[in-house]
This record gives structure tokens, C-alpha cells and sequence, in this order.
């Protein structure tokens, strides 16, 4: 296995190589892994808003806008 620190050592496009490797693995076992409940329970009040016509939506470029003032 490798390290965390071999990892950092690497140049950028090993990095990606590696992230890109990784991530096609996991996507492969994809059907394993489970939504935690938390997650689903989340997912579900979101459904239920859209289906009966209360859901709020905004454009993407506000919602970043309104993601990057949170963050600061």
C-alpha cells in the first residue's frame, strides 16, 4: 500500500492519475454502499416539497454566490 506521504510527494499528474484510479474503483462498487439514513430522511423531505409545490429553487450562479459569503 502506499503512503499518505508518497502520496504528497508525487507530481500533480500522478495525483490525478491516482484520484482518477481511486474514484473509478469506488464508482465500480457503487451498489455497496448504502445512503445513510440521515441522508435519505434528508432526501425525502426534498422529494415531498417538490411533489406537493413548495420546494424553493434559485439560479446556480446565486446559490454560489450564497455558498461563498457563508463560507467567508
Amino acid at each position: 500500500m502506499i503512503s499518505l506521504q508518497a502520496l504528497h510527494e508525487l507530481p500533480l499528474r500522478e495525483k490525478l492519475f491516482v484520484m482518477e484510479a481511486l474514484w473509478d474503483d469506488l464508482s465500480a462498487a457503487e451498489a455497496d454502499l448504502e445512503v445513510p439514513a440521515w441522508q435519505k430522511e434528508v432526501l425525502d423531505v426534498r422529494e415531498e416539497a417538490i411533489a406537493a409545490g413548495t420546494a424553493k429553487f434559485i439560479e446556480w450562479e446565486d446559490a454560489k454566490k450564497e455558498i461563498l459569503e457563508t463560507v467567508r
